[in-house]
């Protein structure tokens, strides 16, 4: 009995799942197609028959995974709203955390798969490149709506998240060998861009805005 095209969309699935939770913890290239499909669980031979090959099948765990970092990250923006925090500062506390570094299985992909993406078909580049110009886009809108000015919201949008990234990756990188140091890192970089984010030049255009209005006697 042939496998009904319900099935078949529901098998491509689980092996797209379980080829991200392989590719996030071991790196793309440690994964072998009989591995991922046992994780998945299916024969090796089954794999032909959802894709042409393995960087068909690295570019569709890709285009999943920043859709849905993407769709996270408007989320979490979107509920910072709602309860009148500051949407930069509650994405630096979370994405610097203990919690989003030990969740190397479903926090941020661009994190999660920057090592690799250099390494990465052209599809799967495709869709990396994408999703981090479009996060970088809503970063960017965030912080303009935060500060009230549009200049210069783009550069601190990637210097920030650079800063982000960079941090979350160090802390990763010493977490097993040296948990102290590692959280050192995390603490340390998290503290320096919650403290400077209200002194960057945006910010600092928008405050010295408000205290010349406010001065008495000015017309």
């Amino acid at each position: 009995m042939g496998v009904s095209r319900q099935q078949a969309v529901e098998n491509r699935h689980a092996i797209v799942a379980a080829a991200e939770k392989l590719f996030r913890e071991r790196g793309v290239d440690a994964v072998g197609l009989a591995e991922l499909m046992k994780a998945a669980g299916f024969t090796q031979g089954g794999f032909y028959n959802h894709f042409k090959s393995k960087d068909a099948l690295v570019a569709a765990v890709m285009e999943k995974a920043m859709e849905e970092g993407g769709e996270a990250f408007a989320t979490q923006f979107a509920s910072s709203r709602s309860t009148d925090a500051d949407p930069v500062k509650q994405n630096i506390e979370w994405y610097l955390s203990a919690e989003h570094r030990e969740n190397i299985e479903a926090g941020c992909p661009l994190s999660g798969f920057v090592g690799d993406a250099r390494r990465f078909g052209d599809g799967a580049r495709g869709s990396y490149a994408e999703g981090l110009a479009a996060n970088l886009e809503l970063f960017a809108k965030v912080i303009e709506e935060r500060e009230g000015v549009s200049e210069g919201s783009r550069r601190k949008a990637i210097a920030v998240f650079s800063q982000m990234v960079g941090t979350l990756l160090l802390s990763r990188a010493v977490a097993d060998t040296d948990p102290a140091l590692a959280d050192e890192i995390l603490d340390e970089g998290r503290q320096h861009l919650l403290s400077t984010l209200d002194t960057q030049p945006g910010t600092q255009a928008q405050s010295h805005g408000r205290a010349r209005r406010s001065k008495p006697g000015r017309t």
